[in-house]
């Protein structure tokens, strides 16, 4: 599947926010978010004024690179998320957090999505006791995770994961730090996501 290779913190400066896409660089004084706090391109420091549609598109495009989701998936949870109880646009946030490589970032083994996406690709984890390296595997509750043991001694999980030490997972994981091993207590709720989305313009704009 085809996948965005170009510079991720145009993606940020286009957006107008940090999305975290670089992991700890995002934290550091070398933000280009920071550094250039305008759109890329030559006409970015211009003034542009944004329509209604402009302010859905921007909340889509948001999300789907918060996530690093391309569009026809994006686009297949949100149908998933019209056919659950509930809201929908709170529905698919809660699809989006229980992606496996979303999981994982969120249990402090990766400094960003991408690179949980592909620790899992690699197939570093287990879920219930069997390997899944299936990025966009969606987690429930019940779900066992944990790393494999044979991952536990390599320097990159031993430096990350004490990198990550500050780093709180949200409640809908019940996580054990000293056995490196994470249960799914409860499916995501919008309180637990902290990116400021206003998932109602997603809905507007896919309504249409």
């Amino acid at each position: 599947m085809a996948r965005y290779t170009d510079a991720v913190c145009r993606l940020c400066r286009r957006e107008g926010q940090k999305l975290f896409l670089k992991g700890d660089r995002c934290y550091t004084e070398k933000c280009a978010a920071d550094r250039r706090a305008y759109p890329p391109g030559q006409h970015g420091q211009g003034r542009t004024k944004t329509s209604e549609y402009g302010l859905q598109l921007r909340e889509k495009q948001k999300t789907k690179r918060y996530y690093g989701i391309l569009e026809n998936q994006f686009r297949g949870y949100f149908e998933m998320a019209s056919k659950r109880k509930g809201k929908t646009g709170e529905n698919l946030l809660a699809i989006l957090e229980s992606r496996l490589d979303n999981t994982i970032y969120r249990l402090g083994f990766a400094m960003s999505r991408a690179e949980a996406r592909q620790l899992v690709l690699h197939g570093h984890f287990l879920v219930n006791g069997r390997k899944v390296n299936i990025p966009s595997f969606l987690v429930k509750p019940g779900m066992i995770i944990s790393l494999k043991e044979k991952s536990r001694s390599l320097d990159k999980f031993k430096s990350t994961i004490e990198a990550n030490a500050f780093r709180q997972p949200p409640k809908w994981l019940d996580y054990d730090a000293n056995a490196l091993v994470a249960k799914v207590v409860t499916v995501p709720s919008r309180d637990d996501i902290d990116m400021p989305v206003e998932e109602q313009l997603i809905v507007e704009l896919y309504s249409k």
